[in-house]
């Protein structure tokens, strides 16, 4: 007798690097983490969009630095909103029903 559950109830990812077994949900504390670890991303991107200027000992060296190199606000947006479509992506896969036919 072998104690190695059936091939057939296990799906392989990445060429067999992550496997599960067909059937399995994504627990609840990860479906809870990716919306709040995605709201947190965003909002350090928009607090920190222009650097740290707010800071006691930092903040007039890095207004100095932007001042002289401009601002970055249009490519932060950019990135801010490859950060929404990702999160979007990926909150499509979380949060469907799982379904493995092979």
């Amino acid at each position: 007798m072998s104690t190695e559950p059936e091939k057939s109830d296990l799906h392989e990812y990445a060429g067999g690097w992550i496997t599960e077994r067909k059937g399995t949900e994504i627990p609840f504390f990860l479906k809870l983490a990716y919306p709040i670890i995605a709201a947190a991303v965003l909002i350090y991107i928009f607090v920190y969009m222009n650097g740290e200027i707010n800071h006691s000992t930092r903040g007039p060296l890095v207004q100095q630095l932007n001042a002289v190199t401009g601002s970055a606000n249009g490519f932060m947006y950019m990135v801010a909103g490859l950060i929404v479509i990702y999160a979007i992506i990926l909150f499509a896969f979380v949060y469907k029903k799982s379904d493995h036919e092979e």
